[in-house]
């Protein structure tokens, strides 16, 4: 079982928490040359679809990111030949004008003109893994409470599944990612509380909505190398940059992804 969390920024701080401890993990990236961050996915909810570009910054600035305007952007779903051509409809950020709700099991490409250079990047929608329920444990720490929402779904057996989970609390998206793929648990039903970090408190009252994303491999191994990189206590070797599954040299993800949700107010 892999289970994983991080708070990710493209090029802001960055901090990961294992499933007993919590730290801040500062890496020595003060001065760092500017580069471009590409971000867009592909869901089967409802579209519109957004691209967002931004601009890089020093790790310990503010997490204010320069957005790019002045690009080119096209999807296309490269099974069935049906592609879109994005618009820019607020700095930084491309919306599709008429591109069809995606579809498991198809594959989707993205191709970016910017700046007299061309990113591309590919990517395949997984078939979808339902949430069952979300429930919640709570455990009290020198006279504090914390609440854990558990997600429990079944994942299917004989199929390599990778997961991303996102909290919205109070309709506010929390700035990071849970991790979760099936390579030690294959075909089993998953009930694996989810740790927030000590400035992300849920309290009694508090509206939670977590999404599941199943994602494929090249996404998964983007933001787990992202994780590697953050973790100051990882023994594993990981690359300088992540791997991004956007060709072009630049940093960010392209994901085409399966969308499971579920809102409950906390007990």
């Amino acid at each position: 079982m892999h289970f994983s969390y991080f708070r990710y920024t493209l090029s802001g701080m960055l901090l990961l928490t294992g499933m007993a401890c919590q730290k801040v993990v500062h890496l020595n990236l003060n001065t760092t040359t500017p580069q471009i961050a590409i971000e867009g996915e592909i869901t089967d909810q409802r579209p519109p679809y957004q691209v967002n570009i931004t601009t890089s910054v020093d790790f310990y600035s503010d997490n204010v990111f320069p957005p790019v305007s002045g690009a080119a952007i096209q999807v296309k779903d490269s099974t069935d030949n049906i592609s879109d051509t994005l618009i820019e409809t607020s700095p930084g950020w491309y919306t599709t004008q008429h591109f069809p709700k995606g579809i498991p099991g198809h594959t989707y490409s993205l191709f970016v003109s910017l700046q007299g250079k061309v990113y591309t990047a590919v990517s395949t929608m997984p078939l979808p893994v339902n949430l069952d329920s979300v429930n919640y444990q709570s455990s009290n720490l020198f006279g504090e409470t914390t609440i854990r929402p558990t997600p429990y779904f079944q994942d299917p057996p004989g199929i390599a599944n990778y997961y991303q989970f996102v909290e919205y609390i109070n309709s506010v998206r929390l700035p990071k990612v849970f991790l979760f793929d099936d390579r030690l648990s294959d075909g089993r039903y998953i009930s694996e509380p989810i740790l927030n970090d000590t400035t992300d408190h849920l309290y009694p009252g508090d509206t939670l909505t977590l999404a599941m994303y199943c994602i494929d491999k090249p996404v998964w191994t983007y933001l787990n190398e992202v994780s590697l990189i953050t973790d100051a206590n990882s023994q594993s070797s990981a690359p300088a940059n992540p791997q991004s599954n956007i060709t072009g040299g630049c940093l960010g993800y392209f994901s085409a992804h399966t969308v499971s949700e579920m809102t409950s107010i906390i007990p």
